[in-house]
């Protein structure tokens, strides 16, 4: 993808996810009292993750470095920005998701558990302030709606690239040769 492209994708995620710069400055704002319990959040993931048979063979002799990259991720979303820097560092992590053949299912799931274990966080952080737990919460499901996107998006296109790459080899036909016949019939 060129940079028009990532900035378009970036867009279209901030739109379809909701996030704005209130929610963007909400995050930051949390920075400070959520990086305490990163490591926390981070462990409570993996140990739900390590129970999960067709996860663990993902996570074996690798977790020490998983959870290190997964610590740098949340400091990325309680920092920001979210830039196209954001959104290629995210493009990135789903192509990696389909080079290690992660089933898709996985990035929502985590998404999933990341995103309960993160409101218990800030029902802990605002118990006495309603009306801060409600602006956290939406920040932290827009801007983790949004990261999946990418990875989404991401990983479809990998995939589909891979997909191609496997008939291409199958069938002995060249690149250039599917291009033109793919273009001749674009409608």
């Amino acid at each position: 993808m060129d940079d028009r492209e990532y900035e378009q994708l970036l867009q279209y995620a901030k739109q379809f996810s909701g996030v704005t710069e209130d929610m963007e400055n909400t995050l930051q704002g949390l920075y400070e009292r959520v990086k305490p319990h990163m490591a926390e959040v981070t462990d409570s993931f993996y140990t739900v993750l390590l129970d999960i048979p067709k996860a663990e063979p993902f996570l074996l002799n690798r977790l020490d470095a998983l959870k290190e990259t997964h610590i740098r991720w949340m400091e990325s979303v309680f920092s920001g920005p979210f830039d196209l820097d954001y959104v290629k560092a995210m493009y990135r992590v789903g192509d990696v998701h389909v080079k290690a053949e992660l089933p898709v299912e996985f990035m929502a799931g985590s998404m999933a558990l990341i995103t309960t274990r993160l409101h218990q966080l800030l029902g802990a952080i605002y118990k006495d302030r309603p009306e801060k737990l409600i602006e956290s919460v939406s920040a932290v499901n827009a801007i983790l709606g949004f990261t999946l996107m990418v990875m989404q998006q991401s990983y479809e296109s990998s995939r589909l690239a891979e997909e191609l790459e496997k008939f291409l080899k199958i069938t002995g036909m060249s690149r250039t040769l599917f291009d033109n016949l793919a273009s001749a019939y674009k409608e």
